[in-house]
């Protein structure tokens, strides 16, 4: 591919939406618990309110940040501060 055709493509890439997901915690229950859920039932993470989050593409963590609420007009709105970003070029 000519380096044109690669900077066309990657041009056409650059709008193409991203689903990102931020991991806060994982819970660990035992099969009996999870069967006994249900609404308004407390799931303990392994994390605490403070602790860095990760932000994945799929299984991959591309970065690390901490939660804030969101400055604008919506009270309560998460966001996520990034403390630390992958060199995505090292990505295979």
């Amino acid at each position: 591919m000519s380096d044109l055709d690669l900077s066309l493509t990657r041009t056409a890439l650059k709008g193409v939406p991203i689903e990102m997901r931020v991991c806060v915690g994982r819970a660990h229950p035992t099969l009996a618990e999870l069967l006994d859920l249900d609404r308004d039932a407390i799931l303990p993470l392994d994390t605490g309110i403070e602790d860095s989050v990760e932000v994945m593409i799929g299984d991959r963590v591309i970065a690390v940040g901490e939660l804030v609420e969101q400055d604008d007009a919506t009270p309560g709105r998460l966001a996520v501060r990034l403390t630390e970003v992958v060199d995505l070029g090292d990505a295979e």
